[in-house]
């Protein structure tokens, strides 16, 4: 089992910033995280090689913690269904460092 988040913070102009208990973090623009949205819209768009999205100015409208799991973000897109699981984001983390 993995490290439990100890911290999140979101901006909703500019980045998400997750911390976990040993010391990983992630900081990570808006627009790098809705392009890597775990749905299975955005997973077929990105195989197909489409855009995630096609908004100049992307921002988060809301968020909603999903415990121990993950993060759901509304999009000013208009997209609302992918969840960020803790597991994914720290793998993001690992991949940044």
């Amino acid at each position: 089992m993995s490290a439990a988040v100890i911290d999140v913070l979101l901006d909703r102009e500019r980045r998400l910033e997750v911390a976990w208990e040993d010391g990983c973090s992630l900081d990570i623009e808006l627009g790098d995280l809705r392009e890597v949205c775990p749905c299975a819209d955005c997973r077929g768009r990105r195989e197909r090689g489409e855009p995630v999205t096609t908004a100049d100015r992307l921002t988060a409208l809301s968020a909603e913690l999903h415990g121990n799991w993950g993060i759901a973000i509304q999009w000013s897109d208009g997209h609302e269904t992918g969840i960020y699981g803790w597991e994914m984001l720290r793998t993001l983390a690992a991949g940044a460092s």
